[in-house]
C-alpha cells in the first residue's frame, strides 16, 4: 500500500496567507475584483448563505476570505472599530491601481506620494474596513541615505 505524499504548504499558497474577515465576504470579493484586479479562486458557502471560506489571488498572492460570525468570535474590523493590521500591496502602477481602488468604493487615508525610502506609496480604506497600503518601487535608497532620510521625515 503507498502512502499519498501531502504537501505541508499547497501549490500556490505562501508561507503567511492574509484571511480577511468580512461583514459580507461574497461583495468584499467583488470590490476587490474591480479594486485590485482580484481573481476568485473558490468559495465554500454556508447554509444561510454566508461564506465559510474564500479564496482569490491578488497579483502572486493568495488572500482568503469568511463573512463574520459573531458567535465565534470571527469579527470583522467594522465590527470592532478598526484595524491595526495594514496590507500591502505592491503593483506595477501605484496611481492607477489607487485610483481604481477609490473609483470602486475605497477611502483615500493618504495621498500616493514619493515616499523617502524609494517607493511611490499610498493608504486606502476599503468599504469593508481593511487598512491597505499600495506602493511602486521607484528608486533605490542605499541603507546610509534611507537612515538619513527617516531622521529627517521624523523631525
Amino acid at each position: 500500500m503507498s502512502t499519498l505524499h501531502v504537501k505541508p504548504i499547497p501549490d500556490g499558497m505562501h508561507t503567511i496567507t492574509p484571511h480577511l474577515v468580512c461583514a459580507g465576504a461574497a461583495d468584499a470579493i467583488e470590490f476587490y475584483k474591480k479594486a485590485f484586479h482580484a481573481v476568485e479562486l473558490g468559495r465554500v458557502p454556508g447554509q444561510d448563505g454566508k461564506l465559510l471560506h474564500a479564496l482569490i489571488r491578488i497579483g502572486n498572492s493568495p488572500v482568503m476570505l469568511v463573512d463574520e460570525f459573531p458567535d465565534h468570535h470571527t469579527l470583522g474590523p467594522k465590527s470592532i472599530k478598526g484595524s491595526p493590521v495594514i496590507i500591502h500591496l505592491y503593483v506595477e502602477d501605484v496611481d492607477a491601481v489607487f485610483n481604481r481602488a477609490v473609483s470602486a468604493g475605497a477611502k483615500s487615508t493618504m495621498p500616493v506620494t514619493d515616499m523617502f525610502w524609494g517607493d511611490r506609496y499610498g493608504q486606502l480604506e476599503d468599504p469593508f474596513g481593511h487598512l491597505w497600503s499600495v506602493a511602486t518601487h521607484v528608486r533605490d535608497v542605499d541603507p546610509q541615505a534611507l537612515q538619513e532620510a527617516a531622521r529627517k521625515a521624523c523631525d
